[in-house]
């Protein structure tokens, strides 16, 4: 939540930022810039209500929480990056390169120097607000032994791969906007400054378009990676009721929430209204991990082989 919010503090004040320095000078990269921020802004707040929606518990009518509500909202915001963020500034863009060549458009951007204080204030900002996420992701992969790249693909938690990636992005685009409204400055040629608001553009559509596909995954039902699934299956393994396991799938129902069924061979030969109270005790003793949404427990057959 803390990261949301600073991302969504830092976006807000560059999107008002960005939106006067592009009114007052005309640079199409500054424009893209805008959206791209205004888009980020909208994001943040739609992360805000995932992370709110999909933190509701469990009830009769969603039996196995509220968590996929986290990705749907999610998906919102990218599907948003995607149309405010990227279609905007490749529009903005492409008719700006086109008035250029055409001789249509303004000779050269007025007021470079506001153009650049306001990207430096903004990198300042995006870079405050990315270190916060890039602190996060770094705490989290190392408790998985990832790569923090890797982590950012593989986790489960919508909000911080956006946040990070959105964060990211954003620095990215900063420095070709910049790269844009130098070269516009030094050869005096506007096309420049478009060609940077199209990169923007480009690069805003394909952290998008991978954040659709992520979302799109979890929504599906995503598997867990190896090294979760081997801390719970070892957790089930251990426990002292449990002689063998002999089937177990692992689905994401939520950021960090799984939905857990498992074939178990039970310690002794007790009798069968013993053997249901065990595995119900058991379940709910599975439950109490901060990882488990919901176990469903059998019995194996004595021919099942034990799981790998």
């Amino acid at each position: 939540m803390v990261t949301v919010l600073v991302a969504l503090a830092a976006n807000a004040l560059i999107a008002v930022a960005k939106s006067v320095a592009a009114g007052i000078t005309g640079s199409a990269s500054m424009v893209a810039e805008a959206a791209h921020s205004w888009a980020d802004t909208g994001n943040e707040v739609a992360l805000l209500a995932a992370e709110r929606r999909g933190g509701r518990p469990r009830d009769a009518a969603r039996p196995l929480g509220y968590g996929r509500a986290a990705y749907l909202w999610s998906l919102v915001a990218a599907f948003g990056l995607f149309t405010a963020g990227s279609v905007l500034s490749l529009w903005h863009g492409a008719t700006s390169l086109w008035a250029s060549l055409q001789g249509t458009g303004e000779a050269e951007a007025p007021a470079y120097t506001l153009n650049y204080i306001v990207l430096g204030v903004a990198f300042v900002l995006e870079g405050v607000s990315f270190l916060q996420a890039l602190r996060q992701v770094r705490r989290e992969s190392a408790r998985w032994h990832l790569r923090p790249l890797s982590f950012v693909y593989r986790t489960s938690d919508p909000t911080l791969r956006a946040v990070f990636l959105e964060d990211a992005s954003a620095l990215v685009g900063l420095t070709l906007a910049g790269a844009g409204v130098l070269a516009h400055q030094l050869t005096g040629d506007p096309v420049w400054d478009a060609l940077g608001s199209i990169a923007v553009g480009v690069l805003l559509g394909v952290v998008a378009l991978f954040l659709i596909r992520r979302n799109m995954d979890y929504l599906l039902g995503e598997g867990v990676p190896a090294a979760l699934r081997a801390w719970l299956l070892d957790q089930v393994r251990s426990h002292r009721e449990v002689a063998r396991v002999t089937y177990l799938h692992l689905e994401y129902v939520g950021p960090r929430r799984v939905f857990m069924v498992a074939a178990v061979d039970l310690v002794g030969d007790a009798p069968e209204p013993e053997v249901a109270r065990r595995l119900r005790a058991l379940e709910a003793e599975l439950e109490r991990s901060p990882m488990v949404e919901e176990a469903v427990l059998t019995l194996a057959t004595t021919d099942e082989p034990e799981v790998a």
